[in-house]
């Protein structure tokens, strides 16, 4: 999806005025603005799918170089795709989804998200300047933890259509444990570890519901798991097999949910081929969930880690 669409839909009806350029500046530790959302957004990849068209993927790929850009695909026959330009990010080994918003004028779009650099964990708040088709990108970050070296892969979900809200932190450790975190504010509050996840590799939020969280989890023997996460403090995950092979090749998973009855794209990077794979998933159901293949995206996903570019407003309902 072009981010020209993408930041109309933010904004509803076109808001988002030429005068968007100024940018507020970008100091260092700066604080996420307060996002404002129309309540009558209808994300334009539930839309597209349920008019029986095909949903997108969008990809953020921030490198180890400092540098990030966008991926999109479309799992037409044969599929459709762009890369965005490259833009002066900074360097990571792993990050979470990109959530856009809307500051309270309704005059800068913006994308926040978390990542990891070295044992750190950082905020970032990336305005998007209009710049006519693509836009240009403008980061600030804020230090907002230590003690992150031993953590692989994180995540974040981000239950915001109603009430009891909440936003969850996931991070896989080296350990074999899945630590959760709530997300309050600018802070954190430990949940404490999850046991029993030692040889899982890739992991993305699938659902966000009132009660649970779902992520979908491969290992490094190459088996796909979807991981539901209950709200409820004490309660267990519980983990279904949804292939037992195939998935070895994949360092990252982003998922968008395509339709209103749950049904998700997935992109698929095999990092060590910078080569990303489109598939298109039903609502999860263990071993019963239908997997279609689209093919190899003619593109090259050269990022460390590949998230999801989406908005506050689109919850995922895949499981």
């Amino acid at each position: 999806m072009k981010l020209q669409r993408l930041a109309l839909a933010l904004t509803g009806a076109g808001l988002l005025a030429a005068t968007v350029a100024s940018v507020p500046a970008a100091a260092t530790g700066q604080d996420d603005p307060k996002p404002r959302f129309a309540k009558s957004l209808t994300p334009n990849s539930i839309k597209a799918a349920d008019a029986g068209e095909p949903c997108t993927s969008d990809v953020m790929a921030p490198n180890a170089a400092g540098t990030a850009r966008d991926i999109g695909a479309v799992p037409t026959r044969p599929i459709a795709s762009y890369s965005g330009t490259p833009f002066k990010y900074v360097g990571t080994r792993a990050n979470s989804t990109w959530y856009g918003a809307v500051n309270a004028s309704g005059t800068q779009v913006y994308f926040y998200g978390l990542l990891l650099q070295g044992g750190s964990l950082y905020r970032h708040t990336s305005y998007l300047r209009d710049n006519g088709e693509e836009g240009t990108w403008v980061p600030t970050f804020k230090k907002v933890g230590t003690g992150w070296t031993s953590f692989k892969s994180i995540a974040t979900s981000n239950y915001s259509v109603a009430a009891p809200r909440h936003a969850y932190l996931y991070g896989l450790n080296t350990n074999g444990s899945l630590y959760r975190y709530q997300i309050v504010g600018a802070g954190f509050r430990a949940l404490g570890p999850l046991p029993g996840f030692r040889g899982f590799k890739a992991m993305t939020v699938i659902s966000e519901t009132a009660t649970y969280d779902t992520l979908l989890m491969t290992t490094n023997a190459g088996a796909l798991w979807t991981v539901r996460i209950p709200v409820a403090a004490g309660a267990k995950p519980v983990l279904k097999l949804v292939r037992s092979s195939g998935w070895a090749a994949y360092e990252s998973l982003v998922v968008q949910g395509c339709g209103s009855r749950g049904g998700a794209l997935i992109t698929a990077v095999d990092h060590n081929t910078q080569s990303g794979y489109l598939f298109s998933m039903s609502k999860a159901n263990g071993t019963a969930t239908v997997i279609t293949s689209h093919g190899k995206v003619p593109e090259v996903y050269d990022g460390v880690s590949h998230v999801s570019l989406t908005t506050h407003y689109d919850q995922l309902i895949s499981e």
